[in-house]
């Protein structure tokens, strides 16, 4: 009997959930995360799963769950301070399994927005293949940085949430930090709090909490010309409904400007979607072994 054959996924979330399963509230051991992360992309699922990320200071622990793996075959995205980029390239192409593809890296309080793109240039050499996310400060640096980036290999980093209330942007910080991404044409990805799909307010801890569709939406919206009052209520907005229509029609372009997220759940975001009629149901056949 032949295998039966993936699910369709829709190319506007192919690759979009980056898996960041050993970084907050997840906190997953890794050698619990690693062979969770190769299920994920063996499953039905596994079209919507981008790289495993992890610190590039535990990259001392990757070595031993990832021994079996065959060579070259894990990819990885590595979070890691400017002044580290050199180090921690070397440090994962020593381990066999590893692909490393992307590098995630912050830039310290005191570094000027012109100095960034110089340093990663000397650091990475000519020719280097990895994607490169600067993660954008909170500060006054952030229009700077974004013009220092436009034109260059080096795509930016945008902090969505955390596990502290004020490292959330509220709608307004964020509709203007999408719209500076798209005025100056640079790619991104987001990092943290995009726990659900749409906009909500965690039970828990109160924090009012960014949904990945809202973000997608208002991304599309900044790219037709929507001023940022728009891309305001689009971020706000909980609507299910409309946020469900709108995803529907969505072009794949937008995931030319937003490429990813880093979630801790991979099974949650998938469930999600699924269960808004976004995602084929067979798409989260085996999400649940995975994830346990």
């Amino acid at each position: 009997m032949s295998k039966p054959l993936p699910p369709k996924i829709p190319q506007v979330f192919a690759g979009l959930f980056d898996d960041a399963a050993v970084f907050p509230p997840g906190s997953l051991p890794i050698e619990v995360a690693v062979p969770a992360h190769v299920e994920h992309t063996r499953g039905a699922h596994a079209a919507l799963v981008g790289p495993f990320i992890l610190a590039a200071k535990d990259i001392d622990h990757l070595p031993q769950p990832t021994a079996g793996l065959p060579e070259d075959s894990f990819d990885l995205s590595l979070t890691v301070p400017l002044s580290g980029v050199s180090d921690a390239v070397a440090a994962a192409h020593r381990i066999p399994a590893v692909r490393l593809v992307a590098l995630e890296v912050t830039v310290p309080d005191g570094v000027a927005a012109e100095e960034v793109v110089p340093a990663l240039a000397d650091a990475l050499g000519d020719g280097s293949t990895v994607t490169v996310y600067v993660e954008v400060p909170r500060d006054t640096r952030r229009d700077a940085l974004l013009a220092a980036l436009a034109g260059t290999p080096y795509l930016a980093k945008f902090r969505t949430g955390g596990v502290r209330a004020d490292l959330y942007p509220d709608e307004h910080e964020l509709a203007g930090t999408i719209l500076a991404a798209v005025r100056t044409g640079v790619p991104f990805k987001a990092t943290a709090g995009l726990h659900h799909a749409l906009r909500n307010t965690d039970p828990e801890t109160g924090f009012e909490q960014h949904g990945f569709l809202n973000l997608l939406v208002a991304t599309e919206a900044a790219l037709e010309g929507a001023e940022e009052g728009e891309l305001v209520r689009l971020l706000a907005d909980r609507d299910g409904d409309q946020a469900v229509d709108r995803v529907r029609t969505l072009s794949p372009r937008v995931r030319e400007l937003f490429r990813s997220f880093g979630t801790c759940s991979v099974a949650e975001p998938a469930a999600e979607t699924v269960g808004l009629g976004l995602l084929p149901a067979a798409t989260t056949a085996d999400l649940t072994e995975v994830s346990a």
